[in-house]
């Protein structure tokens, strides 16, 4: 596909979805730098390589198409043998991050299925996700880092499609062994994420969402800031989504009283800054205010208000 100017261009790549792009800095309308920036800031084209030619040859005219997500930057006069090992190294590294991505999708459609065995957990993991990720905003995570939040927002309890539905749906207090066999969950969830390289980055949120700020949570008692904060993070959203829909083994909240069960558990189930936030950033309500219009989520530790 060819393109005359920088809005061609755009609208090739919407229609087109290409392997690779190749984008003359100099351009009529506008030019290849926020061209590059248009491609790699939409989600669907994260992974497109974008290679930027130009006669520019200044060093900040190479750090400024790499700040702006370029893959590669080309100095004319352009030699062709460079140029085609260039593009063939470029189209076979997109390869492996499609497969990659491929994974990520079937680990979501894992997570899918777990939620409709879970008995009204409709779109929890959407709202968890969403609420993770404006609370690692709040609290000045990386753009990297909140990437890996939302994932694993999608993802924490996808150990539960291990877990039998006698457990998993049990309207009445779980045994001593069945409570057993639902924490096994997360260590299902771990194995299942282990296998993928590229979701290395959520294993610490699927491994952790259940420890508690004073230690008593599980699988590994951790404490305080040796939570991982993104495994925090993903636990009070979880909670929140959790205690305000209806389960098998119990009835709605009110998002009063969910808020209220937060700020009980706060300093002992949950990290207190990050609930502070939370309340004050994410859901961008008053202490008193009425919050049932806010449709975010999250499941805790042993005191457990939440979700198993």
């Amino acid at each position: 596909m060819l393109a005359n100017n920088g809005f061609e261009a755009l609208d090739a790549i919407a229609a087109g979805r290409p392997d690779l792009v190749l984008l003359d800095v100099v351009m009529p309308g506008i030019d290849g730098f926020e061209v590059c920036r248009r491609i790699k800031s939409d989600p669907a084209n994260r992974l497109l390589p974008v290679v930027l030619v130009t006669s520019l040859n200044r060093v900040e005219d190479r750090v400024r198409a790499l700040q702006l997500g370029a893959d590669d930057f080309l100095s004319k006069p352009i030699d062709r043998n460079e140029l085609m090992a260039r593009v063939v190294t470029l189209i076979k590294t997109k390869e492996v991050y499609d497969k990659l991505d491929d994974a990520e999708h079937v680990m979501a459609a894992f997570a899918k299925i777990v939620e409709a065995k879970d008995g009204g957990t409709e779109a929890h993991v959407e709202r968890v996700a969403r609420g993770a990720r404006a609370l690692g905003e709040a609290a000045g995570l990386t753009e990297i880092a909140l990437d890996a939040i939302y994932f694993g927002g999608i993802v924490h309890d996808i150990g539960k499609i291990g877990v039998a539905d006698s457990v998993l749906l049990k309207p009445g207090p779980l045994s001593g062994r069945e409570v057993e066999l639902m924490r096994r969950h997360v260590s299902i969830g771990v194995e299942i994420a282990s296998q993928l390289r590229s979701a290395c980055s959520v294993v610490p949120i699927i491994k952790h969402h259940h420890e508690r700020f004073d230690g008593n949570g599980y699988p590994d008692g951790l404490a305080g800031g040796h939570v991982p904060q993104s495994a925090m993070i993903v636990s009070i959203c979880d909670a929140y989504d959790a205690m305000t829909s209806d389960r098998p083994y119990r009835h709605a909240m009110s998002s009063a009283d969910a808020i209220a069960e937060l700020r009980r558990g706060s300093g002992t189930q949950w990290d207190p800054d990050l609930v502070g936030l939370f309340l004050s950033r994410v859901m961008q309500e008053p202490a008193d205010a009425d919050l049932s219009r806010i449709s975010l989520a999250v499941p805790a530790g042993s005191h457990n208000p939440g979700g198993r």
